[in-house]
C-alpha cells in the first residue's frame, strides 16, 4: 500500500517568495513513483497550478480551504459551495461593519474557471494583497459587490478586533450553517475570517481524494502551518508542523520540523525518511 503525503502550500511547502526551492522540486519529486503526493491549500486551481511548475503532483488537489477537488488538469471531483442569496447576506452584514469581503467564485463549471471578485471600496490590506493578482485575467471589480451562483468562499481581510466583531455576529446570524476560519494573514499583517460552506474544509477533501483513489487514510502523512490545517492533522496518523507554524498547530502535531518553510522543512523531513 502507497504512503499519502498531502501538504499546505503558503508557510509550509512554498517559500516566502511562493517559489519553491530546487531542492524541494528534487527530494519531492523523488517519492512521486512510489507515493501519492498531493496538495491542501486555500489557493485557487489557477495560482496553485502557477506556483507548482516542476512539482511533481499526482494526486486530485484539495483547493479553496476544501471547497474544491480537483486535478491539475481541471477535472471537478467535488465542489462545496455557497449559493448566491446567502452569499449576498454575507457580503450585506459585512457591510454593516464597514468592509466587504473578496469572494472566489465558479463561474464556469465545464471548464473550471475561478473568479475573484472584489469591490472598489478596499481597505490598506486589501489593496496590498490585489497588487499580487493585477495581472490575472479573472479579477472582477463592483460598485457594491454581489456573489454568484456558486461562491467557494467569502474572504475578509482587517484588523483581528473587527474580524472577531464580524465572526461574532455573523456566527449569530448563520450559526452552524456555515464553517468559519479566523486565522492571521502572514503576507500583509493583518487576519482573515473565512466563510465557507460548512463541509468545506482540507479534512473532509483528503476524504474525498481517499474514496476517489482508494488509499488508506492510515498511510497518510500531512503538512501544514496555520489554523485551517488542523482538520486534517486530526485526521492524519502523521502530521508535521513546520517550525513557523502557530503554537495551536504544532500542539496537534505528531512531529514539529526544526525547519521553517523558508528552510526546505516539507522537504527534510521526507529526506530524512528516505535514509
Amino acid at each position: 500500500m502507497k504512503n499519502i503525503y498531502i501538504t499546505d502550500l503558503d508557510h509550509t511547502f512554498l517559500r516566502n517568495d511562493l517559489s519553491v526551492s530546487d531542492y524541494t522540486k528534487k527530494i519531492w519529486n523523488s517519492f512521486s513513483d512510489s507515493s501519492i503526493m498531493g496538495i491542501a491549500t486555500a489557493r485557487t486551481h489557477m495560482k496553485t497550478a502557477q506556483f507548482l511548475k516542476g512539482v511533481d503532483v499526482n494526486a486530485p488537489m484539495i483547493l479553496l480551504d476544501g471547497a474544491l477537488v480537483a486535478t491539475m488538469d481541471k477535472k471537478i471531483i467535488e465542489t462545496k459551495t455557497l449559493g448566491r442569496d446567502v452569499s449576498d447576506m454575507i457580503i450585506d452584514e459585512g457591510w454593516k461593519f464597514g468592509i466587504y469581503p473578496f469572494v472566489l467564485s465558479l463561474s464556469d463549471e465545464k471548464n473550471l474557471r475561478e473568479s475573484f471578485l472584489h469591490d472598489k471600496v478596499l481597505n490598506k490590506y486589501q489593496a496590498e494583497v490585489l497588487k499580487r493578482y493585477s495581472s490575472d485575467d479573472n479579477l472582477q471589480s463592483f460598485d457594491g459587490i454581489r456573489a454568484e451562483d456558486k461562491n467557494f468562499k467569502i474572504v475578509y481581510m482587517a484588523d483581528e478586533e473587527l474580524l472577531i466583531e464580524l465572526h461574532e455576529h455573523l456566527v449569530n446570524i448563520f450559526g452552524e450553517d456555515l464553517k468559519y476560519i479566523l486565522a492571521p494573514e502572514a503576507y500583509v499583517g493583518c487576519h482573515f475570517l473565512t466563510i465557507l460552506h460548512k463541509d468545506a474544509d482540507k479534512a473532509h477533501g483528503i476524504k474525498s481524494v481517499s474514496e476517489y483513489l482508494g488509499f488508506d487514510l492510515k498511510n497518510l502523512t500531512v503538512f501544514g502551518d496555520n489554523f485551517n490545517d488542523m482538520g486534517m492533522f486530526d485526521l492524519a496518523n502523521t502530521s508535521v508542523a513546520v517550525a513557523n507554524a502557530q503554537p495551536e498547530v504544532k500542539d496537534m502535531a505528531t512531529y514539529v520540523s526544526t525547519l521553517t518553510n523558508e528552510e526546505d522543512g516539507v522537504a527534510s523531513y521526507l529526506e530524512e525518511l528516505a535514509k
